[in-house]
């Protein structure tokens, strides 16, 4: 079977300009309705957040070091501390962590 890579490019184009330029042309009026709404306005926080979370715990050595950062992450980001405090606490937690495991 001989595989064609332009094909493929072409198709992957094609079916991805078609996914942003169907609703450019098939909605002309402001969205009312409140679901939709709220619905569009929190798909690229889910996107994120699904694409980021698996790569939290599997980027270091051990997945129970990434688990427990990704929890320590969470609770200095929820009591207000800043993305870079966040983000050295997340670090220094998979770093001693990983010095006993």
């Amino acid at each position: 079977m001989m595989h064609n890579n332009y094909i493929y490019i072409a198709v992957m184009a094609l079916v991805s300009y078609t996914i942003r330029i169907l609703p450019l042309t098939l909605i002309r009026k402001p969205i009312k309705n409140q679901f939709i709404q709220s619905f569009l306005y929190y798909v690229p926080y889910v996107t994120l957040s699904v694409m980021t979370f698996p790569a939290i715990v599997h980027a270091t050595q051990s997945p129970v070091s990434g688990a427990l950062a990704l929890v320590v992450g969470i609770a200095a980001a929820w009591f207000g501390a800043s993305l870079f405090q966040v983000s050295v606490a997340c670090c220094a937690v998979v770093f001693v962590i990983e010095l006993f495991l």
